[in-house]
């Protein structure tokens, strides 16, 4: 006994010795300003930062003093808490150059103002979570002069901004910008983050926005958007700001835009202009939607017919969209307007826009026709030369009626008018590279369309707690008037290379569609328990719609009287569907579990006067539907959906009329086709972490469907025409399927934040070619890593690289397929000289493989790189000197797989050109007055 006491007291002796030596320790005082009070007892822990695990704990003293020796080498987690008031969180290193650590004062705030909200503070950083949202207060980050909102959020963890402007946080593409809560050009993010200066801004909210009908009653639809909300500081809320930016190129090349806006409180007033040939300015991310007006045809609500006036005969008309195919020419300007009043009871919110885009270009297609038993080939070139000009109004009124009531009303208006020239030549061979058939074509179309929206949301909360209804009206008119010519040449060869037979049209054809959509559904909301509510929803939807098309045979040389009745048709069409639904909605603690189905009943009836033939449907749709959602914590939680919903045949794949803007394809109606049935499954985790800039995002979908209408397809080996008919296919199921993963973190002893992704997608599709079942697969397996820092005033880089490898073939054919290897890169720096002097450069690297359908590998490297000197005390004035694809090697370039189809395209794009260019930003501000 005696042994082991001195034993024992030996060891603690030994210890205390240890302990004494050890130099680490923190202290500091836990105090609330507010009410100028110490925290006694206040709880001090000290955690691992690796692994958030507890290493010391302590109590504050009654004066709200702690101090915490014997700690150690390391970086750790400082976590204070006290009844009532918000947890305080800080991350601290300790080691050989900082042995002690005095955090001073540190001032605790009450849940009274911060309800269920972390409050993370790092070196350079402050971060608020709030349930689903992410706040970044703007003041704890170094901006610099003239710095814009985009520099401001490059800076925030687990967010990215691409040269385009397209931001992602925490894995999510952010499609929405607000400011103060209001749209500010909705349709454009990039007008706010590439204009608005960071040096107004407060904080950044980042949150997934839901639908209105799910923010009023509470229950998950699905439909989230992911948001930004630049909240400005109340001294920037009074006062205008606005740039200039002005550059010319080589090539005959200019962009330039200029902005002005001028804010009062609670207005907001803006105007901007923009005009270009380079496609950088106004033609960016998320701009595809701003001249075109969407699809021509109208679809309505789950599972109604897809309507276009009765057949497929539009010239080729335009709907002003530019994916960097051509050579883009666009003018466009706009103004915005909203204010509040009567106590933010009331609120306007309007925009304007206008705007022109010619885009004018080329293009090759190399087509391999996959038959049963041989193989054709086509090529064909095509000229363009498209213009759109549109003008769109819109508005949003909102009005809190009283403390259980609110009214939304949106109208919006737009005037489109689109010129199309499109000229056609091609050629088909045959496996041994005869020639089939040589066609030239000419389409000439003008077009004006008009459409008009109106909608109505009204919201009433009743006595019961979870107790509501609502009731959204809406009614959209849309009319669309065009004419144009249509001059083809079609000449056929027999297999030793004479022309057996020409066919000729010309033609004047005009179009004359209009469409009014009246919609309804009336919501009930019902909580059965705390944790339990039902849904109940109805709605009515009316459809009238009519279509006029007439072609027209010249009579003499460039009379066009006669018309072709073979080619000609007036479709009137009503739609009445009637639609019902109950979900249940259960949500407990992290979970929230929501199931139910909606059925529609569809009547569908067509007139066509010409004919004097009349088509009538009567269908009921179901749509079932289910969710489960779970949160791990506020910022890492798990979903899986499933949702069925029914496919209706369209009316051209049921009766359509005969067509001959392209002789070569002919389509044939089947009016015993049967609706398919869509089945589909998505699962997603996403888990981010502050501290650690840490974000993981895995996302897998997968989607089949039974019964399905696919093509039916005979191909006239002699004449290289083609008859295509939709029937519905059930002996096999065909389905799609993608995963993703995403894992991003900072790199702590690189000081760099890396990435990894790993993506997997692929489809299994049928079809009929001659009367042959066709399997048409395809696959794509890709990887990439991602690494990127970010020094102020010093530099910044970003690069990105990883290798992928697809497949697609089809069985009629499996020894000529589509397989191969291929490869992206792409990286950007910037460095800061002396002298007010930054250097830029960024370069994309694409590489695909030749395969046994193509002979040739396709590899490009695109760079691009600017020198530009700011001047005066604010950075306000810039110089800029940069060259676009500096090694020319911007080539126009895709490989696809349809049907049994596989095709390769090559068309015109923008090359290489150097610009000199010059911006200027100026600003006032003052202080609000109340």
């Amino acid at each position: 006994m005696r042994s082991i006491s001195l034993a024992l007291l030996l060891s603690l002796c030994f210890c205390t010795a240890i302990f004494a030596q050890n130099p680490y320790s923190i202290k500091g005082i836990v105090a609330d300003t507010a009410n100028n009070s110490k925290l006694h007892n206040a709880t001090i822990s000290i955690l691992n930062a690796k692994d958030s695990t507890l290493f010391k704990y302590t109590r504050a003293s009654a004066n709200g003093s702690f101090a915490i020796n014997a700690m150690k080498k390391g970086n750790f987690i400082l976590l204070l808490t006290y009844p009532a008031y918000a947890d305080f969180v800080s991350s601290f290193t300790l080691d050989s150059a900082k042995t002690t650590l005095d955090f001073k004062q540190i001032n605790m705030k009450t849940k009274a103002t911060l309800l269920n909200e972390v409050i993370i503070k790092g070196q350079v950083a402050a971060i608020k979570i709030k349930g689903d949202t992410t706040e970044f207060n703007a003041g704890s980050y170094t901006i610099q002069p003239n710095d814009k909102v985009e520099d401001l959020l490059k800076k925030f963890p687990g967010m990215q901004v691409d040269k385009d402007g397209k931001i992602t946080a925490q894995g999510k593409t952010v499609s929405k910008v607000l400011v103060d809560g209001e749209e500010f050009f909705g349709d454009d993010p990039t007008l706010v983050t590439k204009n608005l200066r960071a040096d107004m801004v407060d904080k950044v909210q980042l949150f997934e926005k839901s639908s209105d009908q799910a923010a009023f009653t509470g229950v998950d639809d699905g439909q989230k958007t992911t948001t930004l909300n630049i909240k400005l500081k109340e001294d920037k809320k009074s006062g205008y700001f606005g740039k200039v930016d002005a550059g010319i190129a080589t090539n005959d090349l200019y962009q330039g835009q200029a902005m002005f806006n001028k804010f009062k409180a609670k207005q907001k007033f803006s105007l901007y202009g923009t005009s270009s040939n380079t496609g950088k300015t106004g033609l960016g991310w998320e701009d595809n939607g701003k001249f075109g007006g969407g699809s021509d045809n109208v679809e309505f609500i789950d599972g109604g017919m897809m309507i276009s006036g009765g057949g497929g005969d539009d010239l080729d008309s335009w709907g002003g969209r530019y994916y960097g195919e051509g050579i883009p020419v666009a003018h466009n300007g706009g103004a915005h307007y909203d204010t509040k009043w009567n106590s933010d009871k009331q609120s306007l919110n309007t925009n304007y826009k206008i705007g022109s885009l010619r885009v004018t270009g080329s293009d090759n297609s190399i087509t391999q026709n996959n038959l049963p038993d041989s193989i054709t080939n086509s090529n064909s070139n095509k000229v363009t030369d498209n213009y759109m000009f549109r003008q769109k109004l819109d508005a949003t009124y909102q009005i809190k009626l009283d403390t259980t009531s609110n009214l939304k009303i949106s109208a919006d208006g737009s005037l489109k008018n689109n010129e199309t020239t499109n000229d056609f030549i091609s050629s088909s061979t045959r496996g041994d590279n005869s020639l089939i058939n040589k066609s030239k074509r000419s389409v000439d179309n003008n077009g004006n369309d008009k459409a008009f929206n109106i909608s109505a949301f009204y919201t009433k909360k009743l006595k019961k707690v979870g107790r509501n209804y609502s009731l959204r009206l809406s009614q959209a008119i849309t009319q669309k008037d065009s004419e144009g010519f249509l001059n083809a040449k079609n000449e056929f060869f027999n297999p030793e290379g004479i022309n057996y037979k020409t066919e000729i049209t010309d033609q004047f054809k005009t179009v004359n569609t209009k469409s009014t959509v009246f919609s309804s559904n009336l919501t009930y909301n019902e909580p059965l328990s705390k944790t339990l509510a039902l849904v109940l929803n109805y709605g009515l939807s009316i459809n009238n719609s009519r279509s006029d098309r007439k072609s027209f045979n010249a009579s003499t040389p460039g009379n066009y009287d006669v018309l072709d009745a073979d080619y000609s048709n007036d479709f009137k069409a009503d739609q009445l569907i009637n639609q019902a639904g109950a979900i249940f909605n259960y949500k407990k603690l992290k979970t929230v579990v929501s199931w139910g189905t909606k059925i529609s009943a569809v009547n569908f009836d067509q007139f066509e006067a010409y004919s004097g033939t009349s088509y009538k449907r009567s269908f009921t749709n179901w749509m079932p539907q289910a969710s489960y959602q779970y949160k791990f914590s506020q910022q890492s939680s798990f979903r899986f959906g499933y949702s069925g919903y029914t496919n209706q045949p369209t009316v051209e794949q049921l009766q359509p009329v005969k067509v001959n803007t392209d002789p070569l394809n002919i389509p044939l109606g089947n009016p015993d086709l049967k609706p398919s049935y869509n089945n589909s499954f998505n699962v997603s985790y996403n888990s981010y972490k502050v501290l650690s800039s840490q974000s993981i995002y895995l996302s897998g979908r997968y989607n089949f469907v039974s019964n399905q209408i696919v093509n039916n397809t005979n191909f006239d080996q002699s004449t290289g025409k083609t008859e295509y008919q939709s029937i519905n296919f059930n002996s096999k199921t065909p389905f799609n399927y993608s995963v993703y993963l995403d894992f991003n973190r900072k790199i702590k002893f690189l000081g760099i934040n890396g990435g990894i992704s790993l993506n997997t997608s692929g489809s299994t599709s049928y079809n009929y070619v001659n009367h042959a079942l066709n399997k048409s697969t395809s696959n794509n397996y890709s990887a990439s890593i991602s690494l990127s820092k970010y020094k102020e005033k010093k530099y910044d880089f970003y690069f990105y690289a990883g290798p992928n490898y697809n497949t697609q073939q089809t069985s009629l054919q499996k020894n000529v397929n589509n397989n191969g290897w291929g490869a992206d890169a792409s990286g950007q720096f910037s460095f800061y000289l002396p002298g007010k002097v930054q250097l830029r450069s960024d370069a994309n690297y694409e590489y695909t493989a030749k395969t046994q359908s193509f002979d040739e590998d396709f590899s490009r490297v695109i760079w691009n790189a600017s020198i530009s000197k700011t001047f005066f005390k604010g950075d306000n004035l810039k110089m800029t000197l940069s060259g676009n694809d500096l090694l020319n090697q911007n080539l126009g370039f895709s490989r696809r797989v349809s049907g049994n189809l596989i095709t390769q395209r090559s068309y015109t794009t923008i090359k290489r050109y150097f610009m000199y260019s010059v911006s200027w930003d100026f600003s006032k501000m003052g202080v609000v007055k109340k």
